[in-house]
């Protein structure tokens, strides 16, 4: 890490700041035309709208996986959008984020799949060897109890149910120690009794690591009852972003442009 962003390293809790964001895939077609949020302190955050708005995309912006086309992303007051090679692979480190596909490594046992959190910490060498220090392990294994999963540390990761991959797949994002927690429609191949416990857990994560999380989900009604803060999207453009019982079913159809948003 470069001396100036060593400077400005965020602490946990650190506020993200997005300003006039802008994505292009196509030149002149844009995904996300003009975002700006700013998110901060201890809450959950829920990013709802339909299909194709940009909602996976924001997220993706937001760690880098997809470079934005304009605009600025700050994170405890770095610009994430100038930052290259090993100072972005330092600042991603602090970014968590859990997929709607797991992205666990199958073969790999739950624990190894926790302890994946840290391989941005170690030595390439150590990383091969699966030789994680001693207090990385102890916080393995307290955060498998958080999740649930106690039982399950030595089990390989493709033996168990959608539901407990999900959960493995946060207890690695919070393995980083991150400042901020994205997740990118968590719920979607999930029951609506799993659902619901997945995200009270990312409640509980942000409230135990005083961090905030961003949830791209597609449940309206699971963002109405677990979220701070709902941000609605429409064609790439923020058309809502406030308290979820301010969120009336006018506002819902101008997010789904005048589709049926029920079921949602």
């Amino acid at each position: 890490m470069t001396q100036a962003t060593a400077q400005h390293a965020p602490s946990a809790g650190a506020s993200l700041v997005i300003e006039h964001l802008r994505k292009e895939y196509v030149r002149g077609k844009a995904v996300l035309k003009d975002i700006s949020l700013t998110v901060e302190g201890r809450s959950t955050t829920a990013i709802i709208g339909p299909s194709g708005t940009g909602k996976s995309t924001l997220l993706r912006c937001i760690n880098r996986l997809i470079e934005p086309t304009a605009g600025r992303i700050m994170l405890g007051g770095v610009d994430l959008c100038a930052l290259r090679g090993s100072d972005l692979r330092a600042m991603r480190r602090r970014i968590g984020m859990v997929f709607q596909e797991f992205n666990l490594v199958e073969r790999l046992s739950v624990m190894e799949n926790v302890l994946c959190g840290r391989l941005g910490y170690i030595s390439p060498m150590r990383a091969w060897l699966r030789k994680f220090p001693a207090e990385d392990i102890s916080r393995a294994y307290d955060l498998l109890d958080l999740v649930g999963l106690s039982d399950f540390a030595q089990a390989r990761a493709d033996e168990l149910s959608g539901g407990q991959r999900q959960r493995v797949g946060i207890a690695r994002a919070v393995m980083q120690q991150p400042d901020i927690l994205l997740a990118d429609e968590p719920t979607s191949s999930l029951d609506p009794k799993t659902s619901v416990e997945i995200m009270e857990l990312l409640n509980e994560v942000a409230n135990r690591n005083n961090i905030p999380v961003l949830v791209n989900i597609h449940d309206v009604s699971l963002g109405r009852r677990f979220a701070d803060r709902v941000v609605g999207m429409s064609k790439g453009l923020v058309v809502f972003d406030g308290d979820p019982a301010d969120l009336a079913n006018d506002h819902l159809k101008e997010i789904y442009s005048g589709t049926s948003f029920l079921g949602h």
